[in-house]
């Protein structure tokens, strides 16, 4: 996922040209600030609060060690299930007769443009900044864990959707919330739905919507000059609005073409640098085995690292969050469980692969220096302390280390950001619209209106700088992963069921390939 960037966020007033109006817009920017921040802060405080007496944020804590009660409980099923999960991806087991509206691949390319984005660019490097090299094995590792509470929570979002007589579906976790609880015998399952939906709408406008488009304005503005951002807002919904308009179908067709180009482009450029300096990768590892447990160093020492490294992987992937298990639940399928393992390489690619690659150029790239003194990493050129999650710094840093060795680079990240924002925002759409029509209600009305509100909160996010609003919006979407994963915890026991039963008939037979 993408996390947030405050000072680029109180820069980005555009509007130089019409200083009165700007003046203006920032006055009422300032006013909803403050406002705002009086009424959402203490939500905010309380969802991001540390430990006590360390700086790591308890829910950070509650994903990881979720990740790790799913990963034992379901006895490794991310290493035992792997191959299988390619072969579901290929379609090798697709059998187009059955429900659903999309194929595994478009579904998972769905659930990754949703999470790919500025925490594998900017937020890695904060993390590396912070922690050290050493980070990046604790990023590994909570990625390969969170493989397990993605396999979880998108096995039951297909278990228990909505199939219509049209073939669409609708499917996420205040649909297991309310009709597994209900299975269950158990209380409590509709209040979980509902509380979930809201933080789910919350976060979409939010932190999958308008951040998007204001972190898309300032890279743009960085290459072009400045320019209003109102102006970029109304290009971003255009486009959007002609995807989303079509619902998933349309999304899918178009995530599994952008989802391909944005990991080539970015991993393709991060390949060239390693390649280059091909004598140091094993040095690099070195410098990161090393790290996870010394610290080389590093403010926090081993600790530190542990730290940086869950975090990011936390922020970056989403497992446990929620969300990717309504984009999974739209899939073609009539045996659930084949979604989750599809959804258990999504960790994999986003954070073991894509944030490791952006880790390694890093500290291959000599742009990092530890100051002993200052007890913190600087940038090698810039000079500027690399400070918290969100620090425009981490951007600089990422630019810069590729730029070190392909000097056309920073042209090539703010393509990649451009279409990270634009992938993220019509995945999140679907995930708002989920949990709207949950709440409003299914039909073409319910599904336009929030369509349209969507699109005009893009227009807002680009256009203005409200900190307190997208610091609301990423807490609502950590808040989800609250409720997701206590009931995940509740209906683990049904996935269980669901994996010993596909595992037998797989193991007999009776599940074929199909010939394609």
């Amino acid at each position: 996922m993408k996390f947030f960037n405050k000072a680029a966020l109180a820069a980005l007033a555009s509007g130089a040209a019409f200083p009165a109006l700007a003046q203006e817009a920032m006055s009422l920017d300032e006013k909803v600030n403050q406002t705002f921040a009086q009424f959402t802060g203490p939500f905010v405080n309380l969802i991001f609060a540390p430990l006590p007496g360390t700086s790591f944020p308890w829910i950070v804590l509650w994903l990881v060690v979720a990740a790790t009660v799913f990963t034992i409980y379901f006895s490794f099923v991310q290493i035992r299930f792997f191959t299988h999960s390619i072969s579901l991806v290929k379609g090798d087991y697709s059998d187009p007769d059955d429900a659903g509206e999309v194929s595994h691949f478009q579904a998972l390319a769905t659930a990754l443009s949703g999470t790919v984005g500025l925490g594998n660019i900017a937020g890695v490097a904060v993390a590396v900044g912070i922690g050290g090299p050493g980070a990046t094995f604790w990023m590994i590792l909570a990625g390969l864990l969170g493989m397990a509470s993605k396999f979880t929570e998108c096995t039951l979002g297909v278990k228990y959707r909505n199939e219509y007589p049209d073939g669409t579906v609708s499917g996420g976790p205040m649909y297991y919330m309310k009709k597994g609880f209900q299975e269950r015998g158990l209380p409590g399952g509709g209040f979980l739905a509902i509380l979930f939906s809201i933080f789910c709408i919350l976060g979409a406008l939010g932190g999958g919507n308008m951040f998007q488009a204001n972190q898309a304005h300032a890279q743009i503005t960085q290459i072009t000059g400045d320019f209003p951002g109102w102006i970029t807002g109304i290009i971003f919904a255009a486009v959007v609005f002609a995807v989303i308009v079509g619902g998933i179908k349309s999304i899918a067709k178009v995530t599994e073409k952008i989802v391909p180009i944005m990991g080539i482009l970015y991993v393709g450029a991060a390949l060239i640098i390693l390649l280059v300096n091909y004598d140091q990768i094993g040095w690099a590892f070195g410098q990161i085995f090393a790290g996870a447990f010394t610290g080389l160093g590093v403010a926090g020492g081993f600790v530190g690292a542990l730290i940086q490294g869950f975090k990011r992987a936390a922020f970056s992937n989403e497992a446990g969050v929620g969300s990717a298990a309504i984009a999974h639940s739209a899939v073609r399928t009539k045996e659930p469980i084949t979604e989750g393992f599809v959804s258990l390489l999504e960790p994999l690619i986003d954070t073991v692969v894509i944030c490791t690659m952006t880790a390694l150029v890093i500290t291959i790239s000599g742009q990092l220096i530890f100051d002993a003194e200052a007890g913190v990493y600087i940038l090698n050129e810039a000079g500027s302390a690399i400070a918290t999650v969100g620090d425009t710094s981490g951007v600089a840093l990422t630019s810069a280390a590729f730029a070190s060795g392909i000097s056309w680079f920073p042209y090539v990240l703010a393509i990649a950001v451009v279409l990270f924002a634009f992938s993220t925002m019509i995945s999140w759409s679907y995930y708002g619209l989920k949990a709207w029509t949950y709440l409003f209600g299914e039909g073409k009305i319910s599904e336009l209106t929030f369509k349209i509100i969507f699109c005009i909160f893009i227009v807002i996010g680009a256009a203005a700088s409200l900190g307190p609003v997208i610091d609301f919006s990423d807490a609502a979407i950590f808040a989800m992963a609250v409720v997701n994963i206590t009931a995940l915890y509740f209906l683990m026991s049904i996935v269980r069921e669901e994996l010993r039963s596909y595992s037998a008939r797989l193991k007999s037979g009776e599940i074929k390939k199909f010939a394609h």
